[in-house]
């Protein structure tokens, strides 16, 4: 319920020292046929379908877009810790320094300016563990629209 997945929210953010990734176990996946189901049915309406064709809303799949994913990854890497809370999970997530990322975050921005989408998915997967992507590079940049730009070089604090 929204009740219960917003305590495990308040509860994780309670334990978190700075930087933490948690993990919170909402239970059981819904399919979203299900849920779009349920919506339609609780509005006081029925759904349009072959049992029913004086539904009032039809439901249709229309397939994968570019990107979509039929499951969520929750977790790139493995082993997350347990913590005082059996359904709140820590992530050991791989990090770099402020000094070490900014440097990378300018190059990436170096390469974006001259449109090399190569060396850019080569940084990304540099840079974030578990990235790899061997599709064909397809985005607005090659498509001969105004390249990408971060807005300004990123800056070290330290």
């Amino acid at each position: 319920t929204i009740s219960e997945a917003s305590q495990l929210v308040i509860q994780a953010g309670a334990m978190a020292d700075g930087g933490d990734v948690f993990l919170l176990d909402m239970g059981e996946p819904v399919r979203i046929a299900d849920l779009a189901r349920k919506m339609v049915e609780l509005s006081g309406l029925a759904v349009r379908d072959e049992n029913n064709p004086e539904g009032d809303i039809e439901l249709s799949v229309t397939g994968l877009r570019p990107g979509e994913k039929l499951y969520e990854e929750l977790l790139i890497g493995d082993n997350p810790e347990t913590t005082e809370h059996p359904r709140i999970m820590k992530a050991r997530e791989d990090f770099l320094f402020w000094s070490e990322l900014s440097k990378k975050l300018n190059s990436l921005n170096a390469v974006m300016d001259r449109n090399d989408m190569v060396a850019a998915r080569a940084m990304l997967a540099e840079l974030v563990s578990g990235y790899s992507s061997t599709g064909e590079v397809s985005d607005l940049a090659f498509s001969g629209a105004e390249p990408i730009r971060l807005p300004q070089p990123i800056q070290s604090t330290s």
